[in-house]
């Protein structure tokens, strides 16, 4: 039996360039596994075996992109988990400041903040190259049934009005924290930063750009919780 071809090292001419798409992809990879990690907790305060189920498959899209980064990751000739490393403490201090209360909770902070996340690396993917922004975007296609988190949210607010102020208070603190990490992160990553801001040889964004895409990202969010029924 022929043994299996090694993959090739994927090749790029800028060092700084493929710095920052392995900061890219190690970032989104750890991310995805964190959100894998913290759906298969949420699950566990399911209030029946339906929304348990529901919430596994969304754990398990989440497992698929993480496979997918990792492979890419491999091809270029780069240790995954080394790549991961330098963004565990900031997922785990966000992860600590958003611990939900219970499964409603979880579920917003599943739909929102992916959604953010899927957002902000998505403007980021506008300024790669076109094979790393077909896997970015890739990996951002959906973590879900997304339509199964608004009508358990939706639902529960008809149950229980109330409900609705104490989510959507949930909600803005979850954009909030998203948007500081997503900054710092930006901000402790030269490399990667210096994807979004461009070289000589490659567009990037300007200081009024980069506040324009802040914009973008905070009227999606607030479409995000409108659909959630939500008041951002």
């Amino acid at each position: 039996m022929a043994k299996p071809k090694t993959p090739k090292p994927v090749v790029f001419d800028d060092p700084n360039y493929l710095t920052g798409v392995i900061d890219l992809l190690g970032v989104i990879c750890y991310g995805e596994i964190s959100a894998w990690e913290r759906l298969a907790e949420d699950a566990k305060m399911a209030p029946d075996l339906k929304t348990k189920v529901e919430i596994g498959a969304m754990a398990t899209a989440e497992f698929v992109h993480f496979t997918r980064l990792r492979d890419r990751l491999v091809e270029m000739g780069v240790d995954p988990y080394e790549a991961m490393s330098p963004f565990v403490t900031s997922f785990e201090r966000f992860h600590k400041q958003t611990g939900p209360s219970d499964w409603l909770e979880g579920l917003v902070k599943a739909y929102v903040g992916d959604g953010l996340a899927s957002d902000f690396y998505r403007e980021i993917a506008a300024y790669l190259d076109a094979n790393t922004r077909e896997l970015v975007l890739g990996a951002l296609s959906g973590t879900g049934d997304s339509e199964f988190v608004i009508e358990q949210v939706r639902g529960a607010i008809r149950e229980n009005p109330s409900v609705g102020g104490r989510l959507a208070l949930w909600g803005r603190r979850l954009m909030g924290e998203a948007l500081s990490q997503a900054q710092t992160v930006v901000a402790e990553h030269d490399a990667l930063s210096s994807v979004l801001v461009g070289s000589v040889d490659r567009p990037g964004m300007d200081l009024a750009g980069i506040g324009r895409m802040f914009a973008r990202l905070t009227e999606a969010h607030t479409k995000r919780m409108e659909k959630l029924g939500l008041a951002a």
